[in-house]
């Protein structure tokens, strides 16, 4: 396909471009923005998770020509339609409105979208026809009009509560200029008067100013509650294609309130930092009478002064990366600006910033006399939640404002005289660890090489003694012995010389290393006897080591080397090694587990009932029951259901709804969660802490409820319930419909209280003490893959961190070894379209942050080790036939050479997931067959479990029998397949052994390059992984578009149709009465607890605000509190996640 050329746009076109709410696939949209932008249109861009209201409102004080959003999380329908429908009541129809979502979005919703007034949403088959250029083709030329030549307001018509009228009258100033001079000239006599002061704010490049004027805002609406604000931001426009990336709103979460107006400008000319009609802007926003007005500059270079001469108060942002002292001299706001911020002022060489610009603004201002602590110069870290020197500016920012202007602003914000001090995940010292991973693991190889080497010539020796002796030379301690009876004089003097260059060489080989080299014989014996027997706790283990096939071939489970040379064999043992044995490479486990195979029983899907009906029926002929739970992105985002329609669509979609305990208890009921054979595994991210507490807390009643039926107390507890419900208007929350087969309901008796309500607290206690140490699980909740691909965080990353820290030390100090409290995932890294290496080495990387972060807290490593775990994505690619060997190789090694990890924190668990990008919305049949390639690749690598991906996953939430279908292909694998009845099938093979020494060297080489960027979190801050990440995923899909990535059914061996997307025979979406029962269940709860609310809320608050352990404090007050009260609770003492662009 020929690419098309950018439509050259008539007319200045604005357009706002998100992702839709609870969404975090924001790739395609930054991709789309991108070439909208390059086709000449100002974009302002608002990034993942927008509600409609927040768009609506950016498009009608934006003054925009159209809306651009991606939608691929669900609820489509009434997210579209309610934002067509908001337009309309808020007197904006004029807006277009486009969208995608790829195969998510049905070809019949989309006309029914199309049919209810929203101008276009575009598929897949359009992008195959049209090509990327020629969708924005389309969606600019539809846009293409003027905007503001036909003004009717009269200026007494702007006001505060009218924003649509403000950015009229801003787009008919900027657009058409000249049918706007009189109008101009009334408001102007109207305004002369004025004194609302003008804030104005300029500064370097990337110094962080939008996230410092968010903070700002933050504390004046909660500094003012009866006053409004305006803002106007200005970003440069491209000289070469006149369009605009207006990026300052993605910065902000305080704006979206009706106190605040906010509007970007485009320069619309080269190197200024100012757009010629910021005057009128400024003036159009006193005219309708806002009590303070913030201007914020493009960031150009040093920035010039251009901002004094439309500000009451400047303020200069800066950051400590300035150069050299005498820079300083250069900077003209340094001459000119009221305060100045040193913001990112955790950056090194802060301090010393900080005294150098304070020296540069006493020369300039002539200021010998002031005291150093009385200058205007503030230290701030603005991405830090409540930071000190934010505080002290905002204060500095407002004195400074009445002074110069008289303004009626009294302020009566607390701020201290403390300065700002990052709170530190990995300590400064710290930030290298990943390059000292890499170094050790590096030395651990050169040392394997050397003593490779000295075992190699020793056995050269060894064989030079036999065949001269021609007798068989056996090995002890010392070296080696023989009997000589039959040895001639001149042969012992031959062998003499031999023996003492094999004495003198053996001193540099390892005694350890000798010893296995003395007991291999040994170990080959043991497992080709019948029976592998060991001790484990002083019990005796026995298993067979091999199994017959039909053709009565004994086939071994486990298959060792057929190597002689010492060296060869030492290099096995060192770098392979049999399953079981350091460093782990062929598995974990010296054997499988006979009754527990990978696979895991996916689902989720509507309200807790149907995701527990699903649960039961793919469990229902298999042994060991392991969960795997898909939440919906209502719950993903720790919100509550709602009748709001951009809420209510998600509810249920694409996951199951949870909000409350009730929620939890329902969806694993019928399943016992301390059997050892049950394991639940919770894909959850932000909100982990709070999900994993009601897991905890279903887990605990559960085992009360037991109790409860073996000590006959069932009427007793009746009673109690009933006295407890006594007098209320609510109703004990129901497990809604029919149990389904097999669930016994286990986990019911207790709906609507907890254990600790009907039994004695010391019963309870030593309930909840037994129950914590016997659950099985994990809980994905890796928060530092936010800036790394899909964004599915909620707080603020330092606080997320302390979250998971508090997490892990519950763990220790209540016994919970069985549970992994984090698994760390690569899977959405490999989503966004990560190559296998960059996955491994991001995950990986990602792990060893929590390392480091738990050791600086004071943890032990043998603590919390055995409680991590890892999450891959699983490709086609070569490099993942070695993804989990090579995992555990580098964890092992770092973990006993770097850490001093005992053996089980040493050893790496993983669980795969099928790769969900292989799965393409044509000719889907054909995904089963790439996802059982995939299966093959994870079970012969010994992975610890296994989902696979359901066929149909491309274009609808997999119905029931696809998933059994799915989970059919990994039981064939392990229950049909002949070779699966070895255990380390892969192990030996000349490829699989250069892959594992290729990937192993690349993923160490990654690490070198986070580590020069500061190591995971640094490189986060200049998104380097996201950049990587996003390179890989275009490179891949532009060579899926040439054919250069051949793809069975989507770009080659197309069926006689072209082999369109298909439409799913079955969609599967919640219905409205399971929204409307998640809805009720939350109102009841929230009526119920009323009284008590507020006062657990305050108290969780102040566990975090006074650094104890909140997760402590999340297992009780996730008792009767709901997911989005607790979310928003967090949200106010612990800060929410700032979008990056």
């Amino acid at each position: 396909m020929q690419q098309s050329k950018p439509y050259l746009p008539k007319h200045k076109i604005r357009i706002v471009t998100a992702a839709s709410l609870f969404d975090g696939h924001d790739a395609a949209i930054n991709i789309m923005r991108r070439i909208i932008q390059s086709t000449g249109v100002e974009v302002i861009h608002l990034g993942h998770d927008r509600s409609v209201d927040e768009v609506v409102n950016t498009a009608i004080q934006e003054d925009v020509n159209a809306i651009a959003m991606t939608s691929y999380q669900g609820g489509h329908m009434e997210y579209f339609k309610y934002m067509y429908d908001l337009l309309q009541e808020r007197g904006a129809g004029h807006i277009k409105i486009f969208g995608g979502g790829g195969g998510v979005i049905l070809p019949e919703e989309i006309k029914e979208l199309m049919a209810y007034g929203i101008t276009r949403i575009y598929a897949p088959d359009d992008g195959r026809t049209m090509g990327l250029q020629g969708m924005i083709n389309d969606l600019v030329q539809q846009c293409d009009v003027p905007i503001g030549d036909n003004l009717k307001a009269e200026v007494v018509d702007l006001n505060v509560h009218t924003p649509k009228t403000i950015a009229r009258w801003i787009s008919a100033a900027e657009n058409f200029p000249e049918i706007m001079t009189d109008a101009l000239q009334e408001l102007r006599a109207k305004i002369k008067d004025c004194d609302t002061p003008v804030l104005g704010i300029t500064g370097t490049g990337g110094a962080g100013k939008s996230s410092l004027v968010d903070e700002l805002v933050r504390r004046f609406l909660m500094d003012f509650p009866e006053k409004n604000l305006a803002i106007i931001s200005v970003d440069p426009s491209k000289r070469k294609t006149g369009g605009a990336l207006l990026g300052d709103r993605i910065r902000m979460n305080a704006i979206n309130t009706p106190r605040v107006y906010m509007r970007s400008l485009a320069t619309r000319q080269s190197n200024l930092a100012l757009s010629k009609y910021v005057s009128a802007a400024v003036d159009i926003t006193k005219g309708a009478g806002f009590d303070l007005i913030i201007l914020e500059t493009s960031g150009i270079g040093q920035s010039d002064t251009e901002i004094i001469d439309h500000s009451d108060v400047s303020l200069y942002v800066m950051t400590p990366e300035f150069g050299a002292a005498t820079q300083l001299e250069k900077i003209d706001m340094l001459d000119f600006a009221d305060l100045v911020a040193i913001n990112k002022f955790d950056k090194r060489g802060a301090l010393d910033a900080l005294r150098d610009v304070k020296k540069q603004y006493v020369r300039n201002h002539q200021l010998w006399e002031i005291a150093d602590s009385d200058l205007p110069v503030f230290g701030t870290i603005a991405s830090q939640f409540n930071d000190p020197g934010m505080n002290r500016l905002y204060g500095a920012v407002i004195t400074a404002i009445v002074e110069k202007t008289k303004a009626k602003l009294q302020s009566h914000f607390e701020s201290t005289d403390e300065s700002s001090e990052k709170i530190l995940v990995i300590p400064p010292a710290r930030t290298r660890y990943l390059s000292e991973i890499a170094e050790n693991i590096r030395a651990y190889d050169a040392l394997v090489d050397q003593q490779c080497g000295y075992a190699q010539t020793l056995y050269g020796i060894y064989k030079a003694i036999e065949g001269i002796l021609e007798t068989p030379v056996s090995l002890n301690t010392q070296g080696l012995s023989w009997t000589d009876s039959n040895v001639s004089e001149d042969q012992k003097k031959l062998v003499a010389g031999l023996e003492r260059s094999f004495t003198t060489l053996k001193m540099n080989l390892d005694p350890h290393h000798w010893q296995r080299i003395m007991e291999w014989g040994d170990l080959k014996q043991r497992y080709r006897a019948q029976d592998y027997v060991f001790e484990v706790r002083g019990k005796q283990i026995s298993i067979p080591t091999h199994s017959k096939s039909l053709s009565k071939t004994a086939i071994p489970k486990i298959a060792l080397p057929k190597y002689q040379a010492w060296g060869d064999l030492l290099r096995w043992m060192l770098q392979e090694n049999i399953p079981g044995q350091f460093p782990y490479t062929a598995g974990l486990y010296p054997f499988k587990r006979t009754a527990e195979d990978p696979a895991r029983m996916f689902a989720g899907e509507g309200g807790p009932e149907r995701t527990n009906h699903r649960f039961h029926y793919l469990s229902r002929d298999t042994e060991a029951k392991r969960l795997s739970t898909a939440f919906d992105s209502v719950t993903l985002y720790g919100n509550d259901p709602d009748h709001r329609p951009d809420i209510y669509g998600k509810i249920g979609n694409a996951g199951v709804s949870i909000c409350c305990l009730d929620d939890a208890k329902k969806l694993y009921s019928g399943f016992d969660l301390t059997d050892p054979k049950t394991s639940v595994s919770m894909t959850i991210n932000g909100p982990a802490p709070i999900i994993l507490a009601y897991f905890m807390n279903a887990a605990i009643d559960q085992n009360c409820e037991k109790y409860i039926r073996e000590h006959g107390l069932e009427e007793e507890v009746q009673k109690t319930i009933e006295g407890l419900y006594k007098g209320k208007d609510q109703l004990r929350p129901t497990y809604k419909g029919e149990l389904p087969l097999g669930n016994d309901g286990l986990g019911l008796m207790l709906l609507g209280v907890t254990g600790d309500q009907v039994l004695p607290a010391a019963v309870y206690q030593k309930i909840k003490v037994s129950t914590l140490t016997q659950v099985r699980g994990t809980v994905q909740a890796d928060i530092l893959k936010e800036d790394q691909a899909q964004n599915t965080c909620i707080f603020s990353t330092e606080f997320a961190l302390r979250l998971m820290g508090d997490v892990q030390a519950y763990f220790i100090d209540h016994g919970i070894r069985n549970f992994y409290s984090v698994s760390i995932s690569g899977y959405h890294i490999a989503e966004a379209g990560a190559n296998p290496i960059t996955q491994l080495a991001f995950t990986l990387s990602n792990g060893f942050t929590y390392v480091e972060y738990y050791l600086s807290r004071g943890m032990d490593i043998n603590d919390f080790g055995p409680n991590l775990s890892f999450f891959f994505s699983n490709g086609i690619d070569p490099e993942y036939a070695v993804i989990g060997r090579v995992a555990r190789k580098i964890w092992a090694k770092a973990m006993k050479q770097k850490y001093g990890a005992n053996e089980r924190a040493q050893m790496l668990k993983y669980h795969v997931q099928t790769s969900g990008r292989s799965l393409h919305a044509q000719e889907i049949d054909f995904n089963d067959i790439r996802t059982t390639l995939q299966a093959l690749y994870a079970i012969y690598d010994n992975c610890n479990s296994l989902h696979t991906n359901a066929y149909d996953e491309a274009i609808t939430t997999p119905t029931e029998d696809s998933v059994r279908r799915a989970m059919a292909i990994q039981l064939i694998i392990n229950k049909e397949f002949g070779l699966t009845k070895n255990e380390n099938p892969i192990q030996g093979a000349f490829i699989i052994e250069e892959l594992t020494d290729l990937v192993e060297d690349a993923v160490l080489l990654e690490f070198d390059r986070l580590s020069e960027r500061g190591g995971v979190l640094g490189a986060m801050e200049t998104m380097y992984q996201r950049s990587k990440i996003q390179e890989e995923s275009m490179h891949y899909e532009m060579l899926k578009h040439t054919g250069e990535y051949p793809i069975v059914g989507v770009n080659t061996f197309l069926s006689r149709k072209g082999s369109p997307t298909l439409l799913p025979s079955e969609v599967i979406r919640a219905t409205e009465q399971e929204k409307q029962f998640q809805i009720t269940t939350l109102k009841e709860l929230h009526g119920l607890h009323a009284e008590s609310l507020d006062a657990s809320l305050v108290q969780l608050k102040k566990t975090a605000i006074d650094h104890s352990n909140m997760f402590e404090a999340l297992m009780e007050v996730s008792k009767f509190c709901s997911l989005g009260q607790i979310t928003h609770a967090l949200f106010s003492v612990g800060g929410q996640y700032r979008r990056n662009m």
